[in-house]
């Protein structure tokens, strides 16, 4: 879990890299429907990469603020969280 939340900015990258492949996969899906159904094909086939940048990018962000809310919550380190 810590592993996954270590790099913010790289999980914020992986899912929007995602989320971007998730569009054009639903574009060619869109296009395959109306006009060449070979299309379809292709946004079917890139589905599969854009889900997994996704939801792996999207862990990430998940472990990173469910890490930071553990370190809050956790009564070893409640010194460190102190205002003097």
């Amino acid at each position: 879990m810590y592993r996954l939340g270590n790099t913010p900015k790289l999980s914020l990258k992986r899912f929007l890299i995602g989320l971007c492949l998730f569009v054009f996969s639903a574009g060619f899906i869109m296009y395959g429907y109306f006009e060449e159904p070979l299309y379809q094909l292709a946004g079917l086939i890139l589905l599969a990469p854009a889900l997994f940048f996704a939801i792996y990018g999207y862990i990430g962000l998940f472990a990173n603020r469910f890490s930071q809310v553990i370190s809050i919550n956790d009564p070893v380190d409640t010194n460190k969280h102190k205002q003097p």
